[in-house]
């Protein structure tokens, strides 16, 4: 009998990337939880990770222990929530990453089929929806997609590429690609949530261009405020667009994002998510790659 509390712990370091991490989302010390790995690791018979100074790796066999932990792991959510009364009946339960424009949110919710269905929005950076989805705290998530990403089933919608966010009046506005040195003496804002924003920095320092930041924000919609204000210039995904910015192109600057689904392991059992789905499936439809 392996105890559930083991899987917690093993589910969080695949979800953290180490154990420091997994044992602060876990609540416990970090000997707490390397003892229960290594207990587990005894009770299943097999190492479940490759442990290095710099990182902690799945095995084999634990690549194969994750997908039958994750599976028990929202059984046990699902039986919590039968016996606590919130079973089949409860809604949706959708996870959206924080860095999506708020357009899409806003068509999203006007699509028809949300107009029936009971649903509960949950807004995360991408690690939280990640860790949310495997502890059954969510159903689906729409959110970045990763080439190595096996937690969970997932569906493609939408790629898109980053740009830069300059004032209409800017000088440089009515260009379509700028290159990074042409921005050497540009204030600039900082989008903390960015899931590119060290990629974005290494960009430009290694260009010689170290700008003055007069402003760091979480919120997207106010660098875009700010930005529209000529407070600065930033970096954002092609997707957001507003009136009086100006979106180039960085020169060089080939980073892209797949948007789409992932699915938690639990939801198809729990709620019907159908609805919910065919409405992010129409709404990513329509504005398509960029």
């Amino acid at each position: 009998m392996i105890d559930r509390y083991l899987l917690r712990y093993f589910l969080s370091v695949i979800d953290q990337g180490n154990f420091s991490r997994a044992a602060a989302a876990c609540n416990v010390s970090q000997p707490t939880l390397s003892v229960g790995i290594a207990k587990l690791e005894r009770e299943v018979g097999r190492p479940l990770f490759h442990r290095t100074n710099k990182r902690v790796e799945l095995t084999e066999a634990g690549v194969r222990f994750a997908v039958h932990a994750r599976r028990i792991e929202a059984e046990f959510a699902l039986a919590e929530r039968a016996a606590a009364g919130t079973g089949t009946t409860s809604a949706v339960r959708l996870g959206v990453l924080t860095t999506l424009p708020q357009t899409w949110i806003d068509q999203l919710l006007a699509h028809p089929a949300m107009a029936g269905a009971r649903f509960e929005l949950v807004e995360g950076r991408e690690r939280e929806l990640v860790e949310r989805l495997s502890r059954g705290r969510i159903d689906i998530a729409l959110t970045i997609i990763r080439p190595d990403q096996h937690r969970f089933p997932a569906e493609p919608l939408l790629e898109e590429g980053y740009a830069l966010a300059l004032p209409a009046t800017h000088p440089l506005a009515n260009r379509a690609e700028i290159e990074a040195d042409e921005l050497a003496g540009e204030t600039m804002i900082v989008r903390r949530q960015c899931e590119v924003l060290a990629d974005t920095s290494r960009h430009f320092t290694a260009r010689g261009v170290r700008p003055f930041f007069a402003a760091r924000t979480t919120n997207d919609e106010r660098a875009l405020a700010l930005v529209r204000a000529g407070v600065g210039i930033t970096v954002m995904p092609a997707g957001y667009a507003a009136a009086g910015v100006a979106r180039p192109r960085i020169a060089g600057f080939m980073i892209r994002r797949e948007i789409g689904l992932l699915f938690g392991h639990h939801a198809a059992a729990s709620r019907d998510t159908s609805g919910v789905v065919a409405a992010i499936r129409a709404t990513m439809a329509a504005f398509g790659a960029r």
